[in-house]
């Protein structure tokens, strides 16, 4: 939410719109507060001390997106936003490497971000690489190249910590009053699941206690909206299309020990799905039916996953030209939002539950609060025992 100093807490960490077409999105820092610049530095005869910026940048399959935010009481306000579609994983598929001309859209679009970072004296970042990086054959020496044009130097993170980050930047949408949730992130090269125990969290206190739910399981499988479009080019028989990238996506998903036992928690409704990606708040637009995304109405969003399956079935009747025409879509997401219904339908019908979270949100969120609560433990550490904060 928005407070009226313009602060954003967790439960919505970004007031970005965002639309199906390619289109860079920046929000401008905020103008400063009446007496907070240069004149009253000089009136109290001193300078304030900056504050610090956390940054965290995304490399994924298909998006390059970057967040800045500051910490507030509550958690962070976002002072600065990009995100641009860069198909990085495009044809990686068929041929097993980053074609040039994805590598040099990425690192045209990381450019943007490292003169982004660049204007910040005082700045902690992270950035991390994910699927398409991981599998390619070049995709270790593409983010050398990445460091030495850029000066950015990216961490090319494990599935396990891809699925951890998702989790952890969605915290507030789980719902204590359930015993178990399925966080669902669906990416452009890979569709990472978390099993995450509601119960025993909320014993511990739950969101209150500071604490992290406990998760019994995670998965990651190698098929994203990117990956599965490519595999199943679009046909006219439509329908039976659909079916097949469905049912490829369901033969690819295998169940993780840790989570077979939670399986009579969704047959018996006590457990709910979390959606953060792309795919689940295109759906969620469309059940809208919004003229326009707006991510206050999305984000947070509780849907019936009946709701969820008719938005799909909405979707799916269209051919590429009548899903373009759908606000919350556009010309760059009509091509690949049937291959994440398909996904997200085939989790769902392995993981039946009654209800569907919505975020707009994801690993970014999930890197700035990790960022900031590494920097808070160390500053404690700093401290000795006797010692007090001025």
């Amino acid at each position: 939410m928005k407070t009226k100093s313009g602060q954003i807490v967790l439960r919505q960490p970004l007031q970005a719109h965002r639309t199906g077409e390619r289109t860079d999105m920046a929000e401008p820092t905020p103008p400063d507060n009446p007496g907070t610049g240069s004149a009253a530095r000089k009136r109290s005869g001193r300078r304030r001390p900056t504050i610090p910026v956390y940054g965290a940048i995304d490399l994924g399959t298909n998006n390059c997106r970057m967040l800045l935010a500051q910490r507030t009481s509550s958690g962070f306000q976002v002072i600065d936003a990009f995100s641009r579609v860069v198909r990085l994983g495009e044809g990686l598929n068929a041929h097993g490497v980053l074609s040039e001309g994805a590598m040099d859209r990425a690192v045209d679009a990381l450019r943007v971000c490292a003169d982004k970072l660049g204007r910040h004296a005082q700045i902690r970042h992270r950035a991390i690489a994910t699927q398409a990086c991981r599998e390619a054959t070049n995709g270790v020496e593409f983010l050398e190249r990445v460091k030495a044009e850029t000066g950015i130097a990216f961490d090319l993170i494990t599935p396990e910590e891809e699925a951890r980050l998702a989790l952890h930047g969605c915290l507030d949408l789980l719902d204590e009053g359930k015993d178990a949730a399925l966080v669902i992130d669906i990416g452009g090269g890979s569709t990472e699941l978390s099993w995450v125990d509601l119960a025993a969290w909320r014993e511990r206190g739950g969101l209150q206690s500071g604490g992290r739910p406990p998760v019994r399981s995670w998965s990651s499988t190698p098929v994203g909206v990117v990956t599965l479009a490519e595999r199943f080019p679009e046909r006219e028989d439509r329908e039976a299309w659909y079916q097949d990238m469905k049912s490829y996506a369901r033969q690819l998903m295998k169940t993780p020990r840790g989570a077979r036992s939670m399986r009579s928690l969704f047959s018996e409704g006590r457990a709910h799905l979390v959606g953060t990606s792309g795919t689940v708040t295109s759906i969620a637009g469309v059940h809208l039916r919004l003229p326009r995304y707006e991510r206050a109405k999305v984000d947070g969003l509780w849907m019936s996953c009946a709701e969820a399956e008719a938005a799909c079935t909405r979707l799916r009747v269209l051919d590429l030209a009548g899903r373009s025409k759908e606000p919350t879509i556009g010309h760059d997401r009509a091509e690949l939002v049937l291959a994440g219904c398909a996904i997200y339908e085939a989790v769902a019908e392995l993981w039946p539950a009654e209800n569907l979270r919505v975020g707009d949100r994801g690993l970014r969120e999930g890197l700035l609060l990790n960022l900031m609560r590494r920097n808070k433990s160390r500053r404690r550490k700093k401290k000795s025992p006797g010692e007090t904060s001025t």
